[in-house]
């Protein structure tokens, strides 16, 4: 079967002779006299596209033919128009591509080793052995996009495993057939390979590196390439450009304006956090002043809807420095419902966990706690006010 993918490697759509259809699982695999579908390999997932204007929805080889597989039955076998998925072509082509080049530098100039790599639907991942800082990331992505500069024309070679041993590969050549597939890129890269690739380094147009962590023993780049980095980077430059026009600066000026803003927000949040402080105190004071009185014991009975439970959790710890006092807070939020229930350390015959898991069944609602301190959440159905008089109600026999 001629591999036209291995000839021309930028061809979209071609015209072939239907040679066989074999019917498996009520889907149809075609063998063509030719094929720009490339079965997938090294990593690189299969083309996608079309025959005879039916969708194909995998490719494999097997045994030296190459499959197609359909869903329909073709009419026709003579002269049969094929269209490849370019967008899913040159992804998986570029990125492919892309991962050999960034390989390549670590190679030269670390001396380490790639011991993964995987083709994802939105990005692709490679990971290298060893740990890098972000300096010697930045290195790399610096020293891949000089060499996409370079233009250096992509070589593919055939040759026999025997020639494949005089080169010293460090690549294993124990389970390969007797012809090798070699992908030479200068005299920056030479390895096996039976993907599909660039021409040459300048069709590749862009390596970005947009983060990296450490994995196992490696370090895993997340990287994109060609067109899918360029989208990238102009989608980040616009919401750069938004960025600066709310911070009225320029690009140098925004991390300065974004630091002011942050240092602006954290001043904020404590002189917020102070006024709370002062706030809970005195809305606590004129709780147990206000509060009704059950056998000695101060009940108070609130309901929030434009407060926090940090907020209320902070009411709570001041209610429990009191003697006598029994606080039910709930706090509104859309559908929803939290409550707290608290109480003063020094009630020994109430327990704010079993009461609050019997009532809350009022609002379909789970939780618990602790003697003194529990908390759950439910549905805001209308029930809250029967809640809270079945727990007043509780309390009072208790």
């Amino acid at each position: 079967m001629e591999k036209l993918f291995y000839e021309d490697q930028y061809i979209k759509s071609f015209t072939a002779e239907i040679e066989d259809i074999k019917e498996i699982d009520n889907k149809y695999h075609v063998i063509l006299n030719k094929t720009a579908f490339f079965p997938g390999g090294g990593g690189q997932y299969c083309d996608l596209g079309s025959i005879d204007n039916i969708k194909v929805v995998d490719v494999y080889e097997e045994e030296n033919d190459i499959y197609h597989v359909l869903e329909k039955k073709p009419i026709k076998i003579h002269k049969v128009k094929c269209e490849i998925d370019w967008n899913r072509r040159e992804y998986g082509m570029q990125h492919h591509f892309g991962q050999h080049i960034i390989s390549a530098c670590f190679r030269n100039e670390y001396n380490a080793k790639t011991v993964g790599f995987h083709l994802g639907k939105d990005f692709a991942t490679v990971d290298i052995e060893g740990f890098f800082k972000e300096e010697d990331i930045l290195k790399i992505e610096k020293m891949c996009n000089a060499i996409i500069r370079e233009n250096i024309k992509v070589e593919f070679l055939n040759i026999t495993k025997k020639e494949a041993k005089k080169l010293k590969l460090k690549d294993d050549l124990s389970k390969l057939d007797n012809e090798v597939r070699l992908v030479k890129v200068g005299d920056l890269d030479l390895n096996l390979c039976c993907g599909v690739h660039m021409k040459n380094t300048l069709d590749l147009r862009m390596i970005k590196i947009k983060r990296f962590e450490k994995y196992k023993k490696s370090t895993r780049l997340e990287f994109l390439c060609g067109t899918k980095a360029i989208d990238d980077m102009l989608i980040r430059d616009y919401y750069l450009n938004k960025i600066c026009k709310y911070l009225s600066s320029n690009e140098d000026g925004a991390i300065k304006g974004i630091e002011n803003l942050n240092e602006k927000l954290n001043q904020s949040i404590k002189e917020n956090r102070r006024l709370e402080e002062v706030i809970s105190y005195y809305e606590v004071k004129e709780m147990i002043d206000n509060a009704d009185i059950i056998n000695d014991l101060s009940i108070i009975v609130k309901t929030y809807n434009d407060k926090t439970m940090n907020y209320i959790n902070k009411i709570a710890n001041k209610i429990t420095q009191e003697d006598n006092i029994v606080g039910i807070f709930a706090l509104e939020n859309n559908d929803k419902v939290n409550l707290l229930y608290t109480c003063s350390k020094n009630i020994e015959n109430l327990d704010m966990n079993i009461l609050l898991k019997d009532s809350i069944k009022l609002i379909d609602g789970r939780g618990g706690g602790s003697k003194v301190l529990a908390q759950g959440g439910g549905k805001n159905n209308g029930n809250l006010k029967s809640l809270f008089d079945y727990v007043i109600l509780k309390i009072k026999q208790i």
